[in-house]
C-alpha cells in the first residue's frame, strides 16, 4: 500500500507513463505499417487507435486515482470523528450545522464557508489551527477537491504554456504592490528569510541576511554578469549590483513588480543605476546566445512545472558559463506526506500559486538537475526559517487587516489570512521544505579546489545597514 501511495505521489511518474505511451504508440504503428508495407494510411490509423486507447486508460487512472484518494481518506478519518467545535468557531452556515455538529468537518468544507464568510475563529486562527486543528477537522479529499483536481489542477500540470503561465502568474502577482507590501514589509521579499537572531532581528535585517547569504554561496564578484529568474520586485538585483559590483538583471512576467523595481533603481546613484536592470520576460524568452556568470533563481521554479522542470534545467545549463554557479532556491512537500499535506497543497494550488505543481522535495529537484548535467555542490534546508519569516508575515497581515478589506474585500484577505496561519503550521512541521541547493556544470575543467574552505556559513554579511528599498507604498506604513 505505501509503495502505491508513493507512486501516485510521485508528480513525475504522470509524465513518464506520457512519454512511454507516445513512444511505444510510435513503434506499435512502425511496426504495424512494417508488415502492411509501410503505408502512411496504416501507420496513421495504428498511432491514432494506440494514442486513443492510451488515452482512455490514463483519463480512467487520474479518475481511479481521485476516488482511490477520496474513499482512503475518509476511511482513514473514519473513528474518532466527535467534536465540539463551538468554543473555537462561530459558525452561520446552515449546511455545516446540520451535517456537521459535533462532528469534525472535512477541512475544505469548512474553508469553503469560512472565505464566504459563513464561519470564523473565535480567535487567533493561527493559533487555533496550531494546537486544535486535529480535535476540529478531518484532512480528507472532498467533492471540492475531486472538482478542482480533475477541472483544474491536472489541466494546469499539463498545460504550462507562455499564455497560460502567464494568466496564472500575473493574475497572483499583479494585486497590487500595497497589497503584498501590507505583509512583506518594505523589503518586498517574498521569499525565505534568514534569521540570525529570532528574537532580535527584524523582517528587514533577516531578508538582508538572506540576500547577502546567497551572493556569497555563488560567490558574486565586481564586474561578473549575473541573472536573477523570477526576481520579484527587484530588491535581490539592486542589492547585488550596490553591494557585490555585479552586473544584474532581473525578469519576471508581472508588470507591477517591474514597475516597483524600476522606481528603486531609478533613485539609485552613479554607474549601479545601470548595473541593476530589471526587466518584463518569460523565462523562456532568455536569449540563449549570451552566458551568464551566475545564475539564481528564488521560489520561482515551482511555477515552471514538472511538465517543463527538465527543459528548463537544460536551458539553465545552456546558458551559465563553464565555469559559473547556479542557484535555486525552492519549496516542495515531503515525499511522506500525510493527507494534511495534500489538502494544504491543493489550497494553495487553487487560492495562493496556481500552477505551481513542480513543488517537489529536494531529491527530485537534484535529479533533474544532474539529468541536465549538473553537479550539486550543496543543499541547505532553511525551512525553520521560512517558519518564522511567514509568521512575521502573518503578523502584519493581521494588523493591517483593516486597509486590506477596504480597498481590496473581506474574501481575499481571508483567503490570506488562512495561507499564512495555515502555513507557518506547514513549516514547523516540515509538511513544506524549504531548501538552498548551489550547482554548477558537471564537467572535467570546473575548478572543484574554489569550495575548499567555504563550508558552512561564507563570512561575514556585507550588506551593512541601510534599507534594502527606499520608496515604500503610500497605502500602507510597516
Amino acid at each position: 500500500m505505501d509503495h502505491l501511495l508513493n507512486l501516485a505521489e510521485n508528480t513525475s511518474v504522470r509524465l513518464n507513463v506520457l512519454y512511454a505511451s507516445g513512444i511505444y504508440s510510435f513503434y506499435n504503428a512502425y511496426m504495424n505499417s512494417y508488415w502492411m508495407g509501410f503505408g502512411l494510411g496504416s501507420f496513421i490509423y495504428s498511432f491514432l487507435s494506440n494514442a486513443i486507447f492510451f488515452a482512455v486508460i490514463a483519463g480512467l487512472a487520474v479518475l481511479g486515482f481521485g476516488a482511490f484518494m477520496y474513499v482512503f481518506s475518509w476511511k482513514f478519518y473514519a473513528q474518532n470523528d466527535d467534536a465540539d467545535w463551538s468554543k473555537y468557531i462561530d459558525c452561520r452556515d446552515k449546511e455545516i450545522n446540520d451535517q456537521w455538529k459535533g462532528k469534525k468537518i472535512p477541512m475544505e468544507t469548512f474553508l469553503e464557508s469560512f472565505l464566504a464568510g459563513k464561519c470564523d475563529f473565535k480567535g487567533d486562527l493561527h493559533e487555533i489551527l496550531r494546537d486544535h486543528r486535529h480535535e476540529l477537522f478531518r484532512f480528507v479529499f472532498t467533492k471540492g477537491h475531486l472538482n478542482f483536481f480533475y477541472k483544474k489542477f491536472m489541466l494546469q500540470t499539463f498545460g504550462h504554456t507562455v499564455k497560460e503561465d502567464a494568466v496564472d502568474v500575473q493574475g497572483t502577482y499583479n494585486l497590487g504592490n500595497d497589497f503584498y507590501n501590507a505583509f512583506l514589509g518594505n523589503s518586498m521579499v517574498y521569499t525565505c528569510a534568514v534569521f540570525n537572531d529570532e528574537k532580535k532581528e527584524t523582517l528587514e535585517e533577516a531578508q538582508r541576511n538572506k540576500i547577502d547569504l546567497v551572493c556569497k554561496k555563488v560567490d558574486l564578484k565586481e564586474g561578473e554578469k549575473h541573472l536573477d529568474i523570477g526576481c520579484g520586485w527587484g530588491t535581490f538585483v539592486l542589492h547585488a549590483a550596490k553591494n557585490y559590483g555585479t552586473d544584474s538583471l532581473g525578469i519576471t512576467i508581472a508588470k507591477e513588480q517591474i514597475e516597483w523595481g524600476q522606481k528603486q533603481i531609478a533613485r539609485l546613484e552613479g554607474d549601479v543605476q545601470k548595473r541593476a536592470r530589471v526587466q518584463l520576460m518569460d523565462y523562456r524568452d532568455i536569449p540563449n546566445n549570451q552566458k551568464w556568470n551566475k545564475i539564481t533563481c528564488l521560489e520561482m521554479a515551482e511555477h515552471v512545472g514538472v511538465k517543463n522542470f527538465q527543459k528548463f534545467c537544460r536551458q539553465l545549463f545552456g546558458i551559465l558559463e563553464d565555469d559559473g554557479l547556479l542557484y535555486i532556491q525552492m519549496c516542495g512537500l515531503r515525499p511522506k506526506w500525510e493527507f494534511e499535506d495534500l489538502v494544504w497543497g491543493l489550497f494553495m494550488a487553487k487560492y495562493i500559486f496556481p500552477g505551481a505543481d513542480a513543488s517537489c522535495p529536494a531529491g527530485w529537484v537534484s535529479h533533474q538537475l544532474e539529468n541536465a548535467g549538473f553537479e550539486i555542490h550543496s543543499v541547505e534546508t532553511v525551512t525553520h526559517h521560512y517558519a518564522t519569516t511567514i509568521k512575521r508575515w502573518y503578523d502584519s497581515w493581521v494588523k493591517n487587516k483593516d486597509e486590506i478589506r477596504k480597498k481590496y474585500g473581506d474574501r481575499i484577505w481571508r483567503i490570506y489570512y488562512l495561507f499564512l496561519g495555515w502555513s507557518v503550521i506547514i513549516a514547523n512541521q516540515g509538511t513544506s521544505g524549504c531548501f538552498q541547493i548551489v550547482a554548477h556544470k558537471n564537467n572535467n575543467k570546473f575548478d572543484r579546489h574554489q569550495f575548499t574552505g567555504k563550508i558552512g556559513v561564507p563570512g561575514t554579511f556585507v550588506g551593512g545597514s541601510e534599507p534594502l528599498t527606499t520608496i515604500p507604498p503610500n497605502a500602507f506604513k510597516n
